[in-house]
């Protein structure tokens, strides 16, 4: 099965780049608050959804939709929803570079090719990467709390841990967690 979504809680801001095609600097801007999911069109024929879970997952009569896209651009931003067992899943295209704030929560990336430049405040991050020989450039760093990089060859834990490497692959991976576990894995 082919994954290509993101799962993650409360209040982030997503980033994501894939492909230019025809379309390639039309503008479209869409805003949604109270609607049950979301959907709307990307470049190369693919999609960006937005689906709600959880013990509160029908919980979203304050939940704003924002996205914005210019070409191959996208800016995704979802705010409000209940503060616990809340769970929003976003889908974007496999071949998407990836830029995503968030300032609490727990975050779970997985089946996403391209650049990665992902942070969270306070909340564990599970970051699928795939291969490491992928990568020309990666740096990653918890202010407190683990982190665990297996494709990388890196575990660590306590205070201020980080590691940077340089390999021969064409994308770039930053990721940063202040209080809580990393994970970057296969």
């Amino acid at each position: 099965m082919k994954r290509n979504s993101l799962v993650f809680f409360l209040v982030f801001s997503l980033i994501c780049v894939a492909a230019a095609d025809e379309r390639a600097g039309k503008a479209l801007q869409v805003t949604e608050t109270g609607k049950e999911s979301f959907e709307a069109d990307f470049v190369s024929g693919g999609k960006i959804r937005v689906n709600y879970s959880g013990k509160n997952g029908s919980k979203t009569n304050d939940v704003t939709v924002r996205l914005k896209t210019i070409g191959n651009y996208a800016e995704l931003r979802v705010s409000g929803g209940p503060n616990n067992d809340f769970h929003i899943k976003i889908q974007v295209p496999k071949n998407s570079g990836l830029y995503l704030r968030m300032p609490a929560g727990d975050l779970e990336v997985d089946g996403l090719t391209g650049d990665k430049d992902v942070e969270i405040h306070a909340g564990d991050m599970i970051l699928g990467v795939g291969k490491a020989d992928d990568y020309g450039h990666v740096d990653a760093s918890v202010n407190a709390g683990d982190l665990d990089a297996q494709p990388f060859g890196v575990s660590k834990g306590g205070l201020f841990r980080s590691f940077d490497k340089h390999g021969g692959g064409k994308y770039r991976l930053h990721a940063h967690v202040g209080a809580g576990d990393l994970v970057l894995r296969e």
